[in-house]
C-alpha cells in the first residue's frame, strides 16, 4: 500500500469514525519491515525477516478517549472494530482534558528533508546482511584466547508511516535505521566471564562502521575488564564515557517532561529561568538534525518540532510538553518526548580529560540501580577502570555512586568533544568532581 492509498484509507477510518458518534479521530497506519541476523560462536542462530501492517485509531467522545489497534486493514474489519469502539467510549468516565491538539500547533510544512531514509535500502541482499553480521563476529573471536563466547548481529528496519487528524492534521513518515555489533564474554580465572559489547545505528547503511571495527571494540572493551574488582569507597573525580551518559542524562528528562510536573513528581517544578547545573551544561533538543536517529518534523501528537534550548548554561529554559499533560497545566503543548539531543560540546577528547585526572575513575558502564525524579535522589551501579596520574591502573566492578541530581549536576567541570554518535541522544564524555563511591 503507497503512502497516498494509506491517506486515503486514514481519512475513510475518520469519516466513519466520526459518523459513528465520535467527536474527533486520530489514525496512524504503518507498515514496518526488519531483518535480523545473529551469529553465535560461528553458526548461525538466528535469521528472522517480517513485515507488519498496523493501524492505530484514537478515538475522542465528549472529552471520552481510548485508543484502538489492529493489524486489519479490510475495511469490512474496520467497520465492525470502528462501531463497536465508539459504542465502548461512550461508556468511559469523562476528563475535560482529552481532546486533539489546537490545529494552530500542527506544522505548516510537513515535507522537509532530513535524510531520514536511505534510498538503497531496496538493494541491501540477504548475503550482504549474513556476510556483516558474520564478519563482525569473526573479528571479535580473533582478538585472543581469552574470549570464551560472542554473539554478532546484524539489523535494518524500514518504516513508513502515515498519521491524519480529523481536525486538518496530515503528515508522513519514511525512514531507515541500520544497527550492527557484538557481545564478548571473557575468562577471567577463577573470578568470572566479563563481558561487552559494541553496537552502532544509524540512519544510512554506508555510514555504518566496517565490520572489522565492530568487531575488535567490543572484544577490546570485554579484555580491558579483565582483573575487575572493588576499590576503597571514596570521593573521586569522574569521567563518564560518551556512550553511558544517557543514564545520567535521565535523572534530568523524566523530572522535565510534563507528566512529572502534573502529578507533583518533579523537583524541576518551578525551576524554569533558575539554575539547576553547572554553567558546563548547554543542552539543545534539535528534531531538523540531518541522519538524526531521532529527526522528525512532528510528533505522536501531530506537534510541529522545533528546535529549542533546554538547559542553556546551566539554566532550565524549557521542559517537554504533550497535549494531553500541557492542557492539564494550562501550559503550551511543543512534544512530550524527545527528538535530538544535542549538548554544547567542549574542546577536549575523552583521552585528553582522563590525563587531567590524578584520582579518578572512568565509568564505562552502568548495571542497576534507581532514581527518584521527585526528590532527585539517585544510586546507580557501575564498572569501569580507575585513573591515577592519567593513566588507566585498574578495572573495577560492583560499586555505586550516589548522590542528588540537584548537587550533582552543579559538579560538573568539563564536556568532551565526542557525542555519541550511534543515539538520537548525542550525548559526550563528561567529568564530575566529588562523586561519592561505595565499594569497599
Amino acid at each position: 500500500m503507497s503512502s497516498m492509498n494509506k491517506i486515503d484509507l486514514a481519512q475513510w477510518v475518520i469519516e466513519h469514525t466520526k459518523k459513528s458518534g465520535a467527536d474527533q479521530a486520530a489514525v496512524s497506519i504503518s507498515k514496518i519491515r526488519e531483518v535480523e541476523i545473529e551469529f553465535r560462536d560461528k553458526k548461525l542462530e538466528n535469521l528472522k525477516e517480517s513485515t507488519q501492517n498496523s493501524l492505530s485509531l484514537d478515538i475522542y467522545v465528549q472529552n471520552r478517549y481510548s485508543n484502538h489497534r489492529t493489524n486489519d486493514l479490510r475495511k469490512e474489519s474496520l467497520v465492525k472494530l470502528i462501531d463497536e469502539a465508539v459504542a465502548g467510549t461512550k461508556y468511559l468516565t469523562k476528563d475535560e482534558f482529552r481532546s486533539l491538539p489546537n490545529a494552530k500547533y500542527y506544522p505548516k510544512e510537513v515535507d522537509i528533508e532530513l535524510k531520514i531514509r536511505d534510498l538503497t535500502y531496496e538493494n541491501i541482499t540477504a548475503t550482504q546482511r549474513k556476510d556483516m553480521a558474520e564478519a563482525i563476529e569473526q573479528s571479535a573471536m580473533t582478538q585472543s584466547d581469552q574470549i570464551i563466547s560472542t554473539t554478532s548481529g546484524y539489523s535494518d528496519v524500514y518504516n513508513e508511516m502515515v498519521q491524519v487528524h480529523s481536525n486538518g492534521f496530515s503528515g508522513k513518515i519514511e525512514s531507515t535505521v541500520f544497527a550492527a555489533g557484538a557481545e564478548v564474554t571473557v575468562r577471567d580465572g577463577e573470578s568470572g566471564r566479563p563481558e561487552d559489547w559494541y553496537w552502532a545505528s544509524m540512519r544510512y547503511h554506508s555510514d555504518m562502521p566496517a565490520a572489522d571495527l565492530l568487531g575488535k571494540e567490543a572484544a577490546r572493551r570485554a579484555l580491558r575488564k579483565i582483573g575487575q574488582k572493588k576499590i576503597e569507597s571514596g570521593k573521586y573525580t569522574m569521567l563518564v564515557e560518551n556512550r553511558s551518559g544517557y543514564r545520567l542524562f535521565s535523572t534530568l528528562y523524566t523530572p522535565m517532561r510534563a507528566r512529572s510536573l502534573q502529578q507533583k513528581n518533579s523537583f524541576l517544578e518551578n525551576m524554569l529561568n533558575k539554575k539547576i547545573a553547572s554553567e558546563k551544561l548547554t543542552l539543545i533538543d534539535d528534531p531538523f538534525v540531518e541522519k538524526g536517529l531521532g529527526s522528525r518534523i512532528f510528533d505522536d501528537d501531530g506537534l510541529a518540532m522545533k528546535k529549542r534550548v533546554m538547559i542553556e548554561k546551566g539554566i532550565l529554559r524549557d521542559y517537554y510538553i504533550d497535549n494531553y499533560y500541557g492542557r492539564k497545566l494550562g501550559m503550551e503543548p511543543n512534544s512530550g518526548s524527545t527528538s535530538n539531543i544535542v549538548f554544547e560540546y567542549g574542546e577536549k577528547s575523552m583521552n585528553e580529560l582522563m590525563q587531567d585526572m590524578n584520582n579518578g575513575i572512568l565509568i564505562t558502564g552502568f548495571i542497576g540501580g534507581n532514581s527518584n525524579s521527585t526528590t532527585g535522589d539517585f544510586s546507580f551501579g557501575i564498572v569501569g577502570q580507575l585513573i591515577q596520574n592519567g593513566k588507566i591502573v585498574q578495572p573495577i566492578n560492583e560499586m555505586n555512586i550516589s548522590g542528588n541530581a540537584k548537587e550533582f549536576w552543579n559538579s560538573l567541570v568539563a564536556v568532551g568533544n565526542d557525542p555519541y554518535p550511534y543515539s538520537s541522544w548525542r550525548i559526550p564524555c563528561m567529568m564530575f568532581e566529588d562523586v561519592n563511591f561505595s565499594g569497599v
